[in-house]
């Protein structure tokens, strides 16, 4: 059931930011982004007698908005609620870790949860050295990323998903009946449980970002070096879900298609270097083995989604439907 509450008031909000950041008062702020459907705002916050000058904040107000595709459901409206308070339990968790991250995400100096509202007081990475954003990326970019992805499911390998989301993701087949039913393609649809036990049954687990989008990738001013933001949908899963939907998100068609391979072997090359440095915990070969050949089905996963989610999106390319035939056709051997 939903629980209502009143609404923070500006001056709880302050107050607890100021708390937080051990700071005297603000000076200015300023909304940075709302929220996706209208469900709150990302502020950065300028501070004085803090040793942090400016930090963000990220206050949930949960209220059923105006999807942009026309998703309003009550369905819909519960999952967005579910995401902010698995990412406020992912913040809390993580500052409880005792060694330094591999991957690199903004510190968090606080949260507070009110029944559905949720406020985060996290380092505004800009100010950290992570100002960059990117809409178009080159190698080395796209490598920063990649080897994000490698160090985070590496170091996350095997975590409990306890107040995550079971299964990662945000197209998760379980958290989206509504689009597979709307789903006109009946073939695709008849393999999405398949494609989604193929992906679970591996028996490597790390826990997955979720949204590893290039939008919530800030880079350093070398484009060497990133962080990563928006972990509303991290959950437990295969590492090639959160690989495949990154490529998608910076790479069309052709391209895409051109740079699977290096983008894989560099993925895994890049999580072997690591491993060996923490004195390989685990066997990446065997991981490897297990893992690469699930990229295309996490491809296939994801375009069952979009098709079903917003029919004529130029992400449903002929690269795509031609990994999901591959990925139906095998799974039927």
């Amino acid at each position: 059931m939903e629980c209502i509450s009143q609404p923070m008031t500006n001056d709880e909000v302050r107050e607890f930011v100021l708390e937080c950041a051990r700071a005297s008062t603000h000076t200015s702020k300023d909304i940075i982004q709302s929220l996706w459907s209208g469900y709150g705002e990302i502020e950065r916050w300028r501070l004085s007698g803090s040793e942090y000058k400016q930090v963000i904040t990220k206050q949930v107000i949960p209220e059923v908005g105006d999807h942009p595709r026309g998703w309003n459901t009550d369905l819909s409206h519960q999952r967005k609620l579910k995401s902010y308070q698995v990412e406020t339990n992912w913040y809390e968790s993580i500052r409880n870790r005792d060694e330094p991250l591999l991957a690199r995400v903004p510190h968090c100096l606080g949260t507070k949860k009110v029944g559905d509202q949720v406020l985060l007081v996290l380092e505004d990475l800009d100010s950290s050295g992570f100002a960059g954003r990117r809409n178009l990326i080159n190698a080395q970019e796209w490598q920063a990323c990649v080897h994000w992805l490698a160090s985070f499911h590496l170091e996350n390998m095997n975590q409990s998903t306890e107040g995550l989301w079971e299964s990662g993701t945000y197209w998760h087949l379980q958290t989206r009946p509504d689009e597979l039913a709307r789903l006109d393609d009946a073939s695709l649809r008849e393999a999405a449980s398949a494609i989604d036990q193929k992906l679970k049954d591996t028996k490597y687990q790390t826990l997955v970002h979720g949204d590893a989008k290039l939008a919530n990738f800030c880079f350093n001013e070398e484009g060497t070096e990133v962080a990563a933001v928006d972990f509303q949908y991290i959950g437990g899963g295969c590492g090639m879900k959160d690989l495949a939907y990154f490529v998608g998100s910076c790479f069309r068609d052709e391209e895409a298609e051109r740079i699977e391979k290096e983008v894989v072997d560099f993925y895994f090359s890049g999580m072997r270097e690591l491993n060996q440095k923490l004195g390989a915990p685990i066997s990446v070969d065997q991981l490897e083995m297990d893992w690469r050949p699930l990229y295309r089905v996490a491809w296939a996963d994801f375009h069952r989604f979009m098709k079903g989610w917003s029919p004529g999106h130029w992400k449903l390319s002929d690269y795509s439907e031609r990994v999901t035939r591959e990925v139906i056709e095998s799974l039927l051997v």
